[in-house]
């Protein structure tokens, strides 16, 4: 069987525009979430990690015309430019390209946007990208709401077991717009502090904005020093409601069961659970039961909303990068703003950073509709 690989890779948000960074400002427990005080995007104050658009256009100059792309669109090449030139690979026919996201340009919507609608469209953002490197393939877009960003790498996986590709460069990313901080604000389900994923004082989410990339291989040359091996992966959806996930924790259950099986690995095989903590009541209390089902209560877990909030599409990729870098600095983070359990069954939240010999790691994400993905990932460096 043919082994897949996660390489070159880069996260843009804005604890800083390259992975390393990011990883060493995680490491000193740096959050970027902040009290925002925009009229524009929401009348009252909220909380989130948001990246100036004239900081992303300041380095998006240094390639092109920030005026003729959106703001994500500069995000989303700034990214991949950086995984694509560290990988050295041809763009040629075996190469493919995948874009994830919730809901990608909608900004263009609002009213005092200068780009025409029709630069709404997914299909639009996949192709601005697609033409600006020159990918021969037509670029896949993945959105199925917050587990886009792990899907992806399902996906990619998907089309190199089946030969279709050798390689798939992914990026992921979505902004935080008036139409998605509305969304989240008529749930009641927007915090005015730093989120406190399972902790006993949450009070709800915080959204951010950031962007990632990474490379999937099914070559064992030229991968960076953080690769890991993706052994097993699987989406359930639980059918149970628009927005709220099962109380049973069905659909992420039988995810990561399956995720288990193809990897041929026990619960007990996990050294960690990078989860999807997004700190509003529901969801933490499906995680808890779902792991609990899965006899993973002893696993230690974190969820890294309190370092980028919630940042949609772009999250599951993210978190999954971030666990690469776990994994080959043999640490675990901590899950920032925890401090007292508050989910009905045990969870092992890590609490502060911890120096550990790591070597395989879970990735979980859920999102409305009822969508769960989960994926399992080794160290290659071995």
């Amino acid at each position: 069987m043919t082994k897949i690989y996660l390489s070159h890779n880069n996260i843009f948000s804005n604890l800083g525009s390259e992975s390393e960074v990011v990883i060493d400002a995680i490491a000193k427990g740096i959050s970027g979430l902040q009290k925002e005080n925009d009229s524009f995007l929401l009348s009252e104050t909220f909380c989130a990690a948001l990246i100036s658009s004239e900081e992303v256009g300041r380095q998006f100059q240094e390639i092109d015309d920030p005026s003729q792309y959106t703001k994500l669109e500069q995000m989303m090449i700034l990214s991949l430019k950086n995984v694509i030139d560290a990988s050295n690979i041809l763009l040629d026919e075996k190469v493919g390209l995948i874009i994830s996201t919730t809901k990608g340009n909608i900004d263009v919507l609002d009213k005092n946007s200068t780009f025409p609608d029709s630069r709404s469209y997914l299909s639009k953002l996949g192709k601005v990208v697609q033409d600006f490197f020159g990918f021969k393939n037509e670029a896949i877009v993945v959105s199925n709401a917050c587990v886009s960003g792990i899907m992806a790498v399902s996906v990619a996986k998907r089309f190199i077991s089946e030969g279709k590709f050798d390689h798939v460069f992914i990026v992921s990313g979505d902004l935080i717009s008036k139409f998605i901080i509305s969304g989240f604000n008529s749930f009641q389900a927007l915090s005015e502090e730093p989120c406190k994923p399972y902790d006993k004082n949450r009070t709800g989410i915080n959204l951010g904005e950031a962007v990632a990339s990474v490379l999937v291989t099914n070559e064992n040359a030229n991968l960076c020093a953080e690769a890991v091996e993706i052994l097993g992966d699987a989406t359930c959806n639980d059918a149970n409601h628009i927005s709220g996930p099962s109380r049973t924790g069905e659909g992420l259950y039988r995810s990561v069961k399956s995720a288990l099986e193809e990897s041929q690995l026990k619960a007990s095989d996990v050294d960690y659970i990078s989860a999807h903590g997004t700190a509003t009541s529901f969801n933490d209390e499906m995680e808890a039961v779902a792991f609990n089902r899965m006899g993973m209560e002893n696993v230690p877990l974190n969820s890294l909303k309190g370092y980028f909030g919630h940042t949609l599409g772009a999250s599951g990729l993210l978190e999954t990068i971030v666990g690469m870098h776990s994994l080959h600095r043999n640490t675990l983070f901590a899950s920032k703003g925890y401090e007292e359990l508050g989910v009905s069954q045990s969870l092992n939240i890590i609490k502060s950073k911890i120096d550990k010999s790591l070597r395989v790691f879970l990735k979980t994400a859920s999102g409305f509709g009822g969508c769960n993905t989960a994926a399992i990932f080794k160290k290659h460096a071995e």
